[in-house]
């Protein structure tokens, strides 16, 4: 793919950052979408290139219609910005905290993407890649190699629910040759929670995985989970 314009939400730490930073060095424009403006024109300032904050808040339905209105272009969309939620299983978490977390994690990602459409299909290749977790894989949650302990419900629950958006937004986005695919960028050193932020893995290496998705060749895989890896993974 030639140079593209590229918007990646929650951008300004972590994976998203990671993602930004390597679409910037590949030569594409990149508007790096940050709920905090303080934040984002760090991460913008520290990547460089033709790096642009866009001041967005996914939850926000007036801050997604402000963004929409300072992009004129878009080729590839990528929905990375989630929170986690607490470690409990079901029985023991709080709908505030089932609310919270799938208002950004699944309702966010519907709002930004449908706001974005547009601009999508104007464009000669569009993506779209939405971040998921291995965690909401029912097929490995299910598996008997997989601790069976229901903890991070909220959150895992969540990433579920964004891999069946996945398969719907590219089965309904087939006309349009919007591919759209979800990826498990594996557990790296961020501060989404405790395990996170203990972790050894590095996020550069799960955003790799990302900007595959977001370059695929107009006859790429959609509707798909992969790894950062390649490997698929199962739903």
């Amino acid at each position: 793919m030639d140079k593209s314009t590229a918007l990646v939400t929650g951008a300004n730490k972590g994976i998203g950052k990671e993602i930004a930073r390597q679409l910037a060095a590949a030569g594409h424009t990149v508007y790096l979408g940050s709920r905090d403006p303080r934040r984002g024109r760090a991460a913008v300032e520290e990547i460089g290139g033709d790096t642009r904050l866009l001041q967005l808040d996914v939850t926000d339905a007036a801050s997604v219609a402000a963004a929409v209105e300072r992009v004129a272009a878009l080729d590839i969309l990528v929905n990375n910005a989630g929170v986690s939620g607490g470690p409990r299983p079901p029985q023991e978490e709080d709908l505030d905290t089932f609310r919270r977390v799938f208002e950004t994690n699944v309702f966010g990602v519907v709002a930004v993407t449908n706001a974005f459409l547009p601009l999508l299909r104007r464009s000669a290749h569009p993506r779209i890649v939405n971040i998921s977790s291995g965690t909401g894989s029912l097929g490995s949650s299910t598996s008997p190699q997989y601790p069976k302990s229901g903890a991070y419900a909220s959150y895992r629950t969540s990433k579920t629910a964004l891999n069946a958006l996945t398969v719907f937004y590219a089965q309904s986005l087939a006309a349009d040759d919007i591919l759209v695919n979800a990826l498990a960028p594996g557990l790296r050193r961020t501060d989404l929670n405790p395990g996170a932020r203990a972790a050894d893995g590095d996020p550069a290496e799960a955003a790799t995985g990302a900007l595959r998705l977001a370059m695929l060749p107009d006859d790429g895989p959609s509707g798909e989970f992969h790894s950062w890896d390649g490997t698929p993974v199962p739903w």
